[in-house]
């Protein structure tokens, strides 16, 4: 299936920030907006594969090595790339990992551990760049959700919780910062054929069990999730705000 896209005048030299941006969905939403013209900050654990999207975009973007369950190393990370692009007009909370574990065996340590990499950071991320936003007199913020939730899916019980945080996060900051039009909105991917889905979980009887469940009888590539995000991300969605966008091809 193939696709023209939108370029929005809007983000063509506005500063992005991405966290979690070196593969997956993260990768896509950094090379989206590197193709409008912004300048795109991402920051990633995993320094091979950041270099290596750097090298590909052909040092359109910058990024830093940060490990989100340290918020001092979140912080220091984000004032470097403050440091390099200048204040973040929009941020964009991508980074989780949707690791499967067994409700029975979930110690105290590793429940702390999941909602620190999966809800925490996004909290301290908008901490960190919203001033810069309120004195501009704007901005656009991103949450990255799941429709795991919503489905009632099962597996990841700590994971489902977080992302179902995310959403109750998105709706108070949303008010708290909206008398600065700083819009801030929910993005919530349904299954994504990223490479680590298809390496872990992806088989033939889950596809098909998933299609059933789908409107669309497509699956989904990163770059439709990506897509979303660059749209809430541009002058076009001015008036959204404190809402959910999914992009889970009618998932039911």
């Amino acid at each position: 299936m193939s696709a023209t896209f939108a370029t929005y005048p809007s983000l063509a030299g506005k500063t992005v920030f991405v966290t979690g941006g070196a593969s997956g969905i993260g990768a896509e939403i950094v090379t989206a907006f590197a193709a409008q013209g912004s300048k795109v900050g991402f920051v990633d654990l995993d320094a091979a594969a950041s270099a290596a999207l750097a090298e590909k975009l052909g040092g359109a973007v910058a990024f830093e090595i940060c490990d989100l369950r340290d918020i001092d190393a979140l912080k220091r990370a984000f004032a470097a790339l403050r440091e390099t692009l200048g204040p973040a007009g929009v941020l964009v909370n991508n980074a989780a990992r949707d690791d499967r574990h067994d409700w029975r065996e979930t110690t105290a340590d590793y429940f702390d551990d999941r909602i620190a990499t999966n809800l925490r950071h996004m909290f301290f991320a908008i901490q960190a760049v919203a001033p810069d936003m309120i004195e501009a007199g704007g901005g656009a913020i991103i949450n990255m959700g799941s429709n795991s939730w919503w489905e009632a899916g099962g597996g990841f019980p700590v994971y489902a919780t977080a992302k179902a945080a995310v959403h109750g996060l998105t709706r108070t900051m949303a008010r708290d910062l909206g008398d600065h039009r700083i819009r801030v909105n929910t993005v919530v991917p349904g299954w994504i054929m990223t490479e680590r889905q298809k390496q872990l979980w992806v088989t033939p009887e889950a596809i098909e069990k998933h299609r059933e469940r789908q409107c669309l009888p497509d699956l989904i590539e990163p770059v439709y999730v990506a897509r979303m995000v660059v749209f809430l991300a541009s002058d076009d969605a001015a008036m959204c705000s404190a809402n959910n966008y999914m992009v889970e091809a009618g998932s039911i």
